[in-house]
Formats: C-alpha cells, structure tokens, sequence
C-alpha cells in the first residue's frame, strides 16, 4: 500500500495541480503493490491513471504549455518520425545517478522561466552513452512523457547521402524544425554523425558533414531538447562532448536494479520464492532490455506449461541462456 511520504506527495501534487507528480506517484504505489503481491490492485490503479491521463491530455498544465499535434510534411517527413510517449520517470528502473540526473533535467525545464529571469538558460542539450539496452532511448520517451512533448526521432538513414551538400542541407531541415516545433529530438546511434574526425577510415566529406553537426548544435538557441545517444561513445569526435550540456553514462543494472525490472515483468503473474542471490548471478553482464526480456521469456512458459508460477530455477535458466548469446 501508499506509504506516509506518497499519500502526501499525491495531496500535495494535486492541491498544487501538478497532474504529472500526481500520476507519478500513483504508479509507484501501483508497483509498490505489483512487488508486494497485490497485482489486480496495481492494474486497477494503473488503468485509472491511464484513463485519467487521456481524460486530461487536452487540458492546459501549469508546467508546461501544451504543443499542438504535429507530423513532419515534405521531405521531413523522410527525415523525422513522431510519437507522442505516455512514459513517465516512475515507470523507469535506473541507476540511481541516472534517474538523479533525469529528474535534474526535468527539473529545470519545468522552472525555465525562473531561471531565464536569472540569465541562465535550463538543461536542455544531452548526450546519452552506455551500452545497448540499458535505457537511453527509453529515457528520451520518459522526457517527452514527463514533458507532454512529442518526440522526433531523427531518421539517420535518410538524412546521410554519399553527397555532403546534401547531408548538410537535410541536417539544416532538421535544426530549422527544432526552432519551429517545441519537442524532443533524438539523434540515436549518432556516432554515425559525429564520427572521430582523425580516424584513419575518414574522408573530407564526412568531416564536413561533422562539422555542419556541431555548428548547427553551437547555433541552435531553440527551446527544444537535443538528445543524442549512442552505444560507442569511444567512437565520438570530443568536440561532441562540449556541445551538451549534460552526459549521461548508462551503466550495466546493479542487482538493486535487475530486481526491480523482474518484478516489474513479473508483476502480472505468480513467483514461488525467488532466490535473488542465484538470480543476481545468472544477470551478471546483462542489460535492463535483456534481463527483462529474459523475466518475460520465463513468465510465458509458466504460463504454456501450466505450472502457473515462475520460479527461481526457470528465470535463472531464462537468464543465463540470455547471457550465452550474448554479443561478445
């Protein structure tokens, strides 16, 4: 159930109409009652703040304006595609620095205003790194959730062409849409992009495409985020490094966090008693993607095989399998 700090951060939030905190802490009361067992309450409380999420999607907040329904048109089109997350922070199983760093972020653009009455300017530059599955692209969502912004993920494959000119001039559509359209836009896997100028492998043209990228950043003083990831950051030009405003390095998930992530994956469905020790060691080197992969994996063949319940010997197998075919 509630614990005494979350019944008060829910009155709080809402005499303060603050819609996103106040859903933000009823769905972690729902995994709080997911974890401890009470699984058709923890349903019942997230379908109600789904229905009342839509119910309020139309209605201004008092952080944040609202940003009309927008599609890319023309030769965007090819260039962005959009969506419009529901994710928010709570539904996210982090590493506690990272989850720090996020809500730092979230912070100051919620107070933007206070702080460009001071002269300065909020967070709003990120560079993700870390690798695969351990929750970049999936904190880009929880921004835009949190944010009720739309996302624009950047097409890279549409936007490099063996023609600098025309990389550049793709790019330059891109920066002028941040400036148009209040959002999020995700660069992911940028080191395609933003490539080590001094590699050995490189051409003129790809320079120049890099430093088209990192002018248009240094240029850029719209209100949207910029978000790039990638999982080879050893491959970025360091002149990448000092166009964010804020790095984000994705760790491996502690075993505090691959507990969370199982019981989140499992939250729908019987566990005899797991022995968490065992599972901890079966999870060693694996990221959130594939530990929860791995937790699905097991919770579907207790399901077909009618035993009903997973336990501790199914999803250390569902583990460990996972981690043999593991890149590398």
């Amino acid at each position: 159930m509630a614990t005494a700090d979350q019944v008060k951060a829910l009155v709080k939030s809402h005499a303060e109409g603050d819609d996103t905190r106040f859903y933000s802490v009823a769905l972690q009361v729902a995994a709080g009652a997911a974890r401890s067992g009470q699984n058709k309450f923890a349903q019942d409380l997230r379908d109600l703040v789904d229905t009342l999420r839509e119910r309020t999607s139309g209605r201004p907040s008092r952080h944040g304006r609202p940003v009309p329904v927008a599609q890319p048109k023309g030769e965007l089109a090819q260039l962005l595609t959009v969506v419009y997350p529901q994710a928010r922070l709570a539904d996210l199983s982090l590493d506690d620095d990272v989850r720090v760093r996020l809500g730092r972020v979230l912070l100051e653009q919620r107070q933007g205003d206070r702080l460009r009455s001071h002269g300065f300017h909020p967070l709003r530059r990120l560079l993700l790194i870390g690798p695969p599955g351990t929750g970049k692209t999936m904190s880009a969502h929880v921004l835009a959730g949190e944010l009720r912004l739309p996302l624009f993920v950047i097409r890279l494959d549409g936007l490099i062409t063996k023609f600098m000119g025309e990389t550049a001039a793709k790019l330059r559509l891109v920066f002028d849409a941040l400036s148009e359209t209040r959002g999020i836009y995700l660069f992911d896997e940028v080191d395609a992009l933003a490539g080590e100028r001094g590699a050995s492998n490189d051409v003129g043209e790809i320079r120049r495409v890099l430093n088209s990228f990192l002018q248009f950043l240094e240029l850029d003083t719209s209100e949207s985020l910029v978000i790039a990831a990638t999982n080879h950051p050893q491959l970025l030009d360091r002149a990448m490094f000092r166009r964010f405003d804020m790095v984000i390095d994705y760790p491996l998930p502690s075993s505090e966090v691959v507990r969370h992530v199982i019981q989140n994956r499992l939250a729908a469905v019987p566990t005899g008693r797991l022995a968490w020790a065992k599972i901890d060691e079966a999870a060693v080197g694996l990221s959130h993607g594939e530990v929860a992969t791995a937790a699905e994996l097991a919770a579907k063949d207790a399901i077909l095989s009618g035993d009903g319940q997973v336990t501790t010997t199914a999803l250390c197998t569902s583990l460990r399998d996972r981690r043999a075919h593991h890149p590398g």
